[in-house]
């Protein structure tokens, strides 16, 4: 936000008289809402990643709520006989981040500027 409060456009639109309300809502915050998203969706899966760990050494939430690596913890000793109880939340933690990831890297090449130019 420092950066894009710094750029043209802004000098542009005080000099044109906008108020410090529009230029925050209609340059700044604009302009700034493409990476805060794609920021978040990385930020997000982190945290899949830092509950998942949390859950797996036991402090993370309480047993009455889900958690895909509380469920691999209790599988963890019938891991010989049903391999699959450890598996499939693996595999679900793997798919949602690497999902985020997916969906972080398609935004920003859909929402950053200066992508568009270079493709034309």
């Amino acid at each position: 936000m420092l950066v894009t409060k710094q750029a043209e456009f802004v000098e542009a639109a005080r000099a044109i008289g906008a108020g410090h309300a529009r230029i925050l809502v209609r340059h700044v915050l604009a302009n700034s809402m493409a990476p805060i998203l794609v920021q978040l969706t990385f930020v997000f899966a982190l945290a899949v990643l830092a509950e998942a760990v949390l859950s797996f050494i036991g402090v993370g939430p309480r047993p009455p709520a889900p958690s895909f690596d509380k469920v691999i913890a209790d599988g963890r000793n019938d891991l010989a006989e049903a391999p699959w109880t450890c598996a499939v939340p693996d595999v679900a933690v793997m798919t949602l981040v690497i999902g985020l990831n997916l969906l972080g890297d398609g935004l920003r090449d859909v929402l950053d500027p200066r992508l568009r130019l270079e493709l034309r």
